[in-house]
């Protein structure tokens, strides 16, 4: 099971969690969320992390040329699209070479035959909360729902996951999950990462699952 840290920030707090080798990590690039980094954060600091840290972008409802720009500028290895996105705007992204991981909102009456459309255009789904906002609401939905889910496309789980939440993450273990992905509950401020906690957490998960 892998690990993804979303919603980094700060150069100094970028540099501790890449220390702690997680295999993804996450910059947002959405302007009304309190995690945006353009301009804020170098393209010569994201170039320094490990090549086995993958680095992902996070837009939501962006232009296809605004991701290109940035995903160039910011050498990112996935676009992570958490927004309205359509499979025909993931399927352009994907045939000009970019790795795509498309975000859903989840709640107990989600339907899942809505991915199949997505299915050949994206490299992974990530499952997060239902709500007002697009992401950030530290709460977990209901994981049981994901038995309706036909388990054919690799996804992240997201959604309020905090370090008590392994065991039960170890009952999902037959569905494909790439990796969980973790942020609000792991900060001491919106995108300060509390080290300890996190590196907890990572060995935990390398150790456990």
């Amino acid at each position: 099971m892998k690990v993804k840290v979303c919603g980094m920030k700060y150069s100094e707090n970028i540099n501790q969690i890449s220390e702690l080798r997680p295999d993804y990590m996450g910059f947002i690039f959405y302007n009304k969320s309190s995690r945006f980094v353009y301009d804020i954060l170098m393209p010569s600091q994201l170039k320094k992390l490990p090549k086995s840290i993958k680095k992902v972008g996070v837009f939501v409802n962006e232009t296809i040329s605004e991701i290109e720009t940035i995903s160039k500028k910011y050498k990112l290895d996935y676009i992570q699209l958490h927004g309205d996105e359509s499979s025909m705007f993931c399927k352009e992204l994907k045939e000009n070479k970019h790795k795509i991981i498309k975000a859903f909102q989840i709640d107990d009456t989600f339907d899942f035959s809505i991915l199949n459309e997505y299915k050949g255009n994206v490299d992974y789904f990530l499952f997060d909360t239902k709500s007002k906002t697009y992401g950030g609401s530290g709460k977990k939905f209901n994981w049981n729902v994901l038995s309706n889910y036909d388990n054919k496309t690799p996804f992240f789980l997201s959604g309020g996951i905090n370090e008590k939440d392994i065991s039960e993450i170890k009952k999902l273990k037959t569905l494909h999950i790439e990796a969980i992905d973790i942020n609000s509950c792991f900060e001491i401020s919106p995108a300060l990462k509390n080290i300890p906690k996190v590196s907890k957490f990572i060995k935990r998960v390398e150790n456990e699952l």
